[in-house]
């Protein structure tokens, strides 16, 4: 029977059930949160309206959360500090979901003409307007991410455009609490320019957009603790032992094939510093890293590289490779002319390492290796 059943037919219809078990029950978990958001939200705004109309002051949370407690034993995500949050969140976006509130209250008007046994003026929660509602892009983006994701760029971020900014991105990029935290912290809303790049003349039509979105023209290495002077393989040996991190860093849909990549081309070996493959883009992506400012000779070598990954390595079906230069420093016009004489798509973009001083605090703070001494 299993013999009968190891072909190409059946094979696919596992994969296909497999999809349809996954998209359901993704589906089911997005339905929750929007369920559950959307509690939060107008609980948020019970508390923010009845507090300001009564003149009870913001103490009286804590009040409300034990009687919740006593009315729902085992009744849990009700804490007075979890309470502030759900205040927090409605005094954050009151524009933003007003189109949902007023929506909401509409149907609630037309829901009580049938049910007796809802005599409540607030708004009901209510799947199927949610869905309805969902046309909204922005709207969207709103229910598309956790009340945890939502608290941390309601704490971490006071403009209005800094936490769209973070929104749109966490679900765009779907970042996990960490990776938002990471980027957050990083401040990416002030370094998000387009990295150095040739795509435009390089890639496909489909891809290359794509591409421009995924690099970034500046790359946090916070993770690795070298000084400012050590040469590209320590810079590399402290990526390959911290490979997550940096996975997280330079973005989605990337697998790490390895580092010091062996192309051997009629017994003359080379050797490229990292390769990766991204998903989304379907295509091997080069980093090749320096220490210091960029010099149009990288590029002529990152050329090379790519022609050889793509004429030893790509798959018929894949897009031609990606090379990316990782360099401490970079003039964006001499980048420009190197890439004029070549037909390999490559970017490039420069790295921080957490090492790095303020000048400001310099002499005044010890140095790392002044540190180890005392550890």
């Amino acid at each position: 029977m299993a013999k009968k059943l190891a072909n190409t037919s059946y094979t696919k219809f596992i994969s296909e059930l497999k999809q349809n078990i996954l998209q359901s029950r993704y589906n089911a978990a997005k339905l929750a949160n929007t369920e559950m958001l959307w509690l939060y939200y107008n609980i948020g705004k019970m508390l923010t309206e009845k507090i300001s109309t009564e003149n009870w002051g913001s103490k009286v949370i804590d009040t409300i959360s034990e009687d919740l407690q006593k009315s729902l034993p085992g009744l849990r995500g009700f804490s007075s500090p979890n309470l502030r949050k759900m205040h927090l969140l409605y005094e954050a976006y009151p524009l933003i979901c007003s189109t949902v509130s007023n929506k909401l209250e509409v149907k609630s008007q037309k829901i009580s003409k049938y049910s007796k046994t809802n005599k409540s003026k607030e708004p009901k929660p209510n799947f199927s307007i949610l869905k309805a509602i969902e046309k909204d892009a922005l709207l969207k983006t709103f229910f598309s991410l956790s009340f945890s994701h939502h608290i941390l760029i309601v704490l971490k971020l006071k403009k209005e455009e800094h936490r769209l900014f973070y929104l749109t991105q966490a679900v765009t990029h779907q970042w996990s609490y960490r990776i938002l935290e990471y980027h957050i912290e990083a401040n990416l809303h002030r370094k998000k320019k387009s990295i150095s790049n040739n795509f435009s003349s390089t890639l496909p039509e489909k891809t290359k957009n794509h591409a421009v979105e995924i690099f970034k023209d500046e790359y946090l290495l916070d993770f690795i603790n070298i000084n400012e002077d050590a040469d590209e393989r320590i810079l590399e040996s402290g990526i390959v032992n911290n490979i997550k991190q940096f996975i997280i860093r330079i973005g989605k849909g990337f697998s790490f094939i390895g580092n010091q990549h062996r192309i051997c081309i009629e017994g003359d070996e080379f050797f490229v510093d990292l390769l990766f493959y991204n998903r989304h883009l379907q295509c091997l992506v080069a980093f090749e890293l320096k220490k210091g400012k960029f010099k149009p000779e990288y590029a002529g070598k990152l050329n090379f590289y790519l022609n050889a990954l793509d004429a030893e390595f790509k798959l018929s079906h894949e897009n031609p490779s990606i090379g990316i230069i990782l360099c401490k420093e970079k003039n964006n016009a001499v980048v420009e002319y190197p890439f004029k004489s070549t037909n390999k798509a490559m970017g490039v973009a420069t790295y921080q390492l957490s090492t790095n001083v303020p000048k400001q605090l310099k002499g005044i703070l010890p140095e790392p290796s002044e540190l180890k001494k005392f550890l």
